[in-house]
């Protein structure tokens, strides 16, 4: 019973170490670091202080009756007052036996329930979804649960062989140092921050801590550190992410002057952006509060606008709120914003609660488009009266854009071309102007330019237009490309005029040119340039000549008796007869030989091909169709011959006026040995001509 007696007498706290020392020795290491505070804890809620003292005061009582009866028994007293306080001895020390079994009873069921406690708690930590970790005072981490040890890429075993210096990024290590540092110095019990650890690979990961301090009871000495770990990484690369993209979104604002505006009623005001306020040449923060204070440095010409335009988004009948209007500057003068907006949250009576937007500088927009305007007048103006003078000049004007569409024709080239202007516009140039080329008949292009850059215009005076209508009419035209300030090509311009009849006159002046007004064949002067041109050519081909061959033969033809027609007939008589002779002669030679009257009675001829012989009787033949001529003048019948003189051309010739030198010589010679025959010049520096025989 002293044994009993004593153990029950000790105070609360030693009972309770005793306690912890009676559970098994691997139990009581985890709870004496977790569970120690719980078991105080409990014996406060339970209420057994009470039941303890009670027990306890039975118990002394129990004691002091013993020693009485003790004490009694040796006291000279009678037997039936010992005999009572043996009795009442005996019942206390049977109430302090049963009280003792009660005691040991509840804490047998103490121990139970602290088992169960334990169980919680490790299953709690176990399956815990964050991580969870007892560190103590020292650093070094003492448990942690497997949630923890995966989010660091350990095992336990690896995670708890160190301290949270080793997996703390260096640059946060001094959070944790003045965090346990306060801990130990009783600053703070809990503590709450952001910290970077580090993975068994080495990368950071960001996780939010979260505990407090276990403290001894008595001591109030701290023990140890509860920490849960949550894995803040995602959120911090998100959070990173979206730091970036409004830095990037405020460069960019700033960057092409846009302000932004955001009203809030929950805030009470309406706030700016620095680059808003430095639109308006104010200070950062100077305009804040007011939400009606940016309406009074708007115009007054252009508040109606505003309101309207606010008044029609607030409305919903516009998805945004947009509006160009002035704005006065801080010092006074008047800029252009554009002003994009849109209200984002109302209340439930629908007022409007927040909304934001943009401003945008557009002064110089404005006045651009100021220079724009005026400058579109100008042009309009200048249009009109080139316009007018296209429409009153006598030349017919079609214009082309890049693709080759008509954009313009004047009344001349809508006559000229048969086509209403209002019906060519748009078309294709081909659709309405076909040009070909006078002579060769091929289409005249009207393609860009294949080196775009100024250049001369491209005339032809040789087109003839084709109309619908399959009529044609020669015109001469001036295509000149539309270049721009760019380089690049724009159009056409054509300007073309109707050439018919001066078309007509230059045929009859170039043909009266060439050709004699009597008999129509070719004069001197182009009969010389022909033969010059012959000449070249044999020079240049080098072909020599033999006897009885050459690449073309010349005549010299001079009629004989003709002066008697003349003198007896008269003129318009010798006129006549050379025009029998021209016709004559023509009728004799091929389509490709040439034929001249060189003046006078005096004609020239080239066979383009043949020989010497065949030359020869080729000139018998027109010496005999002169002779056969029936000509009469005034009734009086009139008989004329002609005399011939041949001569090759060749490469070894000489000049032209030698070869007609050379053939005159032969004529000469023939007239000699008796009129009316062929006579062949020699080769140049060769003997006299030799007359042929006489035409029969």
């Amino acid at each position: 019973m002293p044994a009993i007696v004593c153990r029950l007498a000790v105070s609360p706290a030693s009972r309770c170490n005793v306690f912890l020392k009676s559970i098994p020795q691997g139990f009581c290491r985890d709870v004496q670091l977790r569970m120690g505070l719980r078991i105080v804890t409990w014996w406060k809620l339970r209420g057994l202080g009470a039941d303890r003292h009670t027990a306890l005061a039975l118990l002394v009582v129990s004691l002091v009756a013993a020693a009485s009866s003790f004490l009694l028994s040796r006291l000279d007293i009678s037997t039936e007052a010992l005999k009572l306080c043996l009795q009442v001895s005996v019942a206390m020390v049977a109430g302090a036996f049963f009280l003792a079994a009660l005691f040991v009873r509840r804490i047998m069921d103490d121990r139970r329930q602290i088992a169960e406690s334990e169980q919680r708690f490790r299953r709690a930590m176990e399956d815990s979804a964050i991580g969870v970790a007892i560190v103590g005072l020292d650093g070094r981490i003492l448990q942690t649960n497997s949630a923890f040890a995966a989010m660091l890429g350990y095992t336990r075993e690896e995670i708890e062989a160190l301290t949270f210096y080793q997996i703390t990024h260096p640059d946060d290590l001094q959070i944790g140092r003045d965090t346990m540092a306060s801990l130990k110095e009783g600053k703070i019990s809990s503590f709450r921050f952001e910290k970077r650890y580090l993975r068994k690979d080495g990368t950071a990961v960001w996780a939010q801590l979260a505990g407090s301090v276990i403290r001894d009871e008595d001591s109030a000495r701290p023990l140890y550190l509860v920490s849960q770990i949550e894995d803040i990484d995602a959120r911090k690369q998100s959070e990173a992410r979206i730091t970036e993209a409004e830095t990037r979104w405020n460069f960019a604002l700033a960057s092409a002057g846009q302000g932004v505006w955001d009203f809030d009623m929950r805030k009470g005001g309406t706030t700016y952006s620095a680059t808003w306020v430095q639109m308006l040449g104010y200070a950062d923060g100077e305009l804040d509060g007011d939400p009606d204070r940016w309406l009074t440095l708007i115009h007054p010409d252009d508040r109606k606008v505003v309101a309207e335009a606010d008044r029609a988004h607030l409305d919903g009948k516009t998805p945004f709120f947009e509006a160009e209007f002035r704005m006065r500057h801080k010092d006074g003068r008047w800029i252009w914003i554009l002003d994009r907006g849109k209200a984002i949250e109302h209340d439930s009576e629908g007022r409007l609660i927040r909304a934001i937007g943009s401003l945008t500088d557009i002064t110089q927009r404005k006045q651009a488009e100021e220079r724009l305007i005026v400058s579109a007048a100008m042009l309009a103006d200048e249009k009109e009266r080139l316009r007018v003078t296209l429409q009153s000049i006598g030349d017919a004007v079609i214009c082309t854009d890049a693709a080759n569409r008509i954009t313009f024709m004047n009344p001349v080239a809508e006559k000229l071309t048969g086509v209403a202007g209002n019906e060519a516009l748009g078309k294709t140039l081909g659709h309405v102007y076909w040009a070909v080329d006078e002579e060769t008949g091929q289409r005249i292009g009207m393609a860009r330019p294949s080196i775009v850059g100024p250049g001369p215009a491209d005339q032809n005076s040789r087109a003839v237009l084709i109309r619908r209508d399959e009529t044609r009419c020669s015109i001469r035209q001036v295509v000149s490309p539309i270049i721009n300030e760019r380089n690049e090509f724009g159009g056409l311009v054509i300007v073309f005029q109707d050439f018919t009849d001066a078309r007509a006159l230059q045929r009859q002046l170039a043909y009266a040119a060439a050709h004699d007004v009597l008999t129509g064949l070719a004069n001197r002067s182009s009969f010389i340039r022909t033969m010059e041109e012959l000449v070249d050519q044999s020079r240049k081909a080098g072909t020599a000549s033999s006897a009885g061959a050459a690449e073309h033969q010349f005549m010299f033809v001079d009629l004989d008796h003709f002066k008697l027609v003349n003198d007896t007939g008269g003129h318009a008589a010798g006129d006549a007869l050379l025009k029998r002779v021209a016709d004559a002669i023509r009728g004799v030679l091929g389509p490709e030989d040439i034929v001249a009257r060189l003046g006078g009675d005096e004609f020239a001829i080239i066979m383009r091909s043949g020989s010497t012989a065949s030359a020869n009787r080729a000139a018998q033949s027109i010496i005999n169709a002169i002779r056969g001529l029936d000509f009469s003048w005034d009734g009086r019948p009139h008989s004329v011959g002609a005399s011939i003189g041949l001569t090759p051309i060749h490469a070894g010739c000489g000049e032209a006026d030698e070869i007609i030198a050379r053939a005159d010589a032969a004529c000469y010679a023939a007239k000699a040995a008796g009129r009316g025959c062929v006579s062949v010049a020699p080769e140049k520096n060769g003997s006299s001509a030799k007359p042929l025989a006489a035409a029969s």
